[in-house]
């Protein structure tokens, strides 16, 4: 009996957390399970963007629930993703130590270009086009607006307005107006104004919308004018309904469930602010989404393709030497083969010194000089998709770190005192490997012995190659220092 293994998907949203229990099935995902819980995260950010205990509370309460839906499942067939308000949070910390105790999976918060990816992955897989297509999601925090062709995105944005925030700014007390409404409206489209020019020049041909918010406003469309194709007409009609209740608890719509009720006028907002500044002429709904874009990319098992990819465009634009990086690597491998059962390194963690060394010297397109500093802040502060924000915060620090000073202050602004172990285990091999390569000649890398321990690094080399190459030993020497703030130490023998 043939038997098919099952991927789960959590969406963990500002309004609404989900989650999707898949199996694959001659290369098609059938959807076994699915459940969906109200979480109002948006609702719990206060003005300094901390999370209230409240709304943390009610977060692990259905991530309990969630873990044990999930109870079984390998991790490696499960992707948690946590989107707007989790990224926008300053207590983060403390949230996913919350979640930890309940929740044994990996939390993973992504930036608003990944979401934005991952939407489009979720609709490009399952519904096909010949021509290119505008996607919006409307999320409770952020709206994610996506130009795509066949499975290929080719404009990605994420917006900083959402279904919740808009209600917790306009509507509040429940009260609908239409000068409020046109405040909010406003609102929305000084917010999109700086991508139109670019979104109307790729231009589309078909306008799809994901989202709980855009299903709610499909199905009142369908309800009063009984079609479920929306338009800027059709939109304005529903906000005259909105404004003609007066009051949010007055409408009665059989469209509109009362756990939408908190939310449905900003997004009805942001909606329209969309379609006033990009020109749109309608739009239909679309039942597919973030999560299925995350089932997908489990299924496929193709996660590091996308980051390989990514890496690989990225060090074309910047003219990274490529041959000098693949040498470093070739060491990387090596030294890490060693160290790996000691340290208890994965594979993620050879691929992130990888695409580190691919990336480090990106900074040299600014200057040569600091271009550690230049190569982290370029790596920092770009669009990668496939990665998570944890992951391109951890090659920014590597890239960072991987040459000259380590600085207490410096290293203690971009690592976690619990994860100074782990950074440092991975700096240690990313600095020796660009260390033996810096002549850029394959001649001149030096022949050692390489072992570890918990608490140190161990080189040795053969006496009279050391004692000819005495720049080298100064070199290493300077490096036992550069190490004074790191949890690991670096010895040197010779034999």
């Amino acid at each position: 009996m043939t038997t098919y293994p099952s991927f789960a998907a959590v969406d963990l949203g500002s309004n609404s957390f989900h989650l999707v229990v898949a199996r694959e099935v001659d290369g098609r995902l059938q959807i076994l399970h699915k459940e969906k819980q109200r979480v109002y995260l948006a609702a719990g950010l206060d003005q300094n963007d901390h999370l209230s205990d409240e709304a943390i509370a009610r977060a692990v309460h259905v991530l309990s629930q969630f873990a044990a839906t999930l109870n079984g499942f390998d991790k490696k067939n499960v992707e948690v993703a946590a989107t707007y308000t989790l990224r926008k949070c300053q207590n983060l910390r403390h949230v996913l130590k919350q979640a930890k105790a309940v929740f044994p999976y990996k939390i993973n918060v992504i930036s608003g270009q990944e979401e934005a990816r991952l939407i489009y992955q979720g609709v490009a897989n399952y519904m096909h086009d010949e021509h290119n297509r505008l996607v919006i999601d409307i999320g409770g925090g952020s709206t994610e607006m996506i130009i795509g062709k066949h499975q290929h995105h080719k404009l990605l944005t994420s917006r900083d307005i959402g279904c919740v925030t808009m209600n917790q700014r306009y509507f509040a007390d429940g009260k609908l107006t239409n000068k409020r409404f046109q405040k909010a409206i406003i609102h929305a489209e000084q917010n999109i104004e700086a991508i139109t020019a670019n979104y109307q020049k790729a231009g589309w041909q078909t306008c799809l919308g994901t989202s709980g918010t855009i299903k709610t406003l499909t199905a009142i469309n369908e309800e009063l004018f009984t079609s479920k194709t929306l338009t800027l007409t059709s939109l304005h009609q529903i906000r005259n309904h909105f404004v003609d209740a007066q009051t949010l608890e007055s409408m009665d719509l059989k469209a509109l469930p009362p756990e939408r009720l908190a939310s449905i006028a900003g997004g009805l907002a942001v909606l329209i602010g969309a379609f006033n500044q990009l020109n749109i002429t309608d739009m239909t709904y679309c039942d597919f989404s973030l999560r299925e874009g995350l089932l997908h990319e489990l299924a496929q098992n193709n996660e590091f393709d996308i980051r390989a990819r990514t890496i690989s465009s990225f060090a074309e634009q910047y003219a990274v030497d490529t041959p000098h990086a693949n040498h470093i690597c070739q060491t990387i491998a090596q030294l890490f083969n060693v160290a790996k059962t000691t340290w208890q390194l994965e594979e993620l963690d050879l691929e992130i010194l990888r695409w580190a060394v691919q990336l480090h010297e990106v900074g040299i397109a600014i200057n040569s000089s600091g271009i550690h500093k230049h190569s982290a802040y370029v790596v920092s502060n770009s669009q990668l998709p496939g990665f998570t924000q944890e992951q391109q915060q951890l090659l920014g620090a590597l890239i960072r770190f991987h040459r000259k000073k380590i600085k207490a202050v410096d290293l203690n602004a971009l690592i976690e005192e619990e994860s100074l172990a782990q950074f440092s285990k991975l700096l240690t091999l990313l600095r020796l490997a660009i260390l033996f390569h810096q002549k850029r000649q394959e001649s001149q890398v030096p022949k050692y012995r390489f072992s570890v321990t918990n608490k140190s690094v161990e080189l040795s080399f053969e006496r009279i190659w050391f004692e000819q190459h005495s720049l080298f030993a100064a070199d290493l020497e300077q490096e036992q220092a550069y190490w004074k703030n790191l949890s690991l130490s670096l010895d040197i023998t010779i034999y």
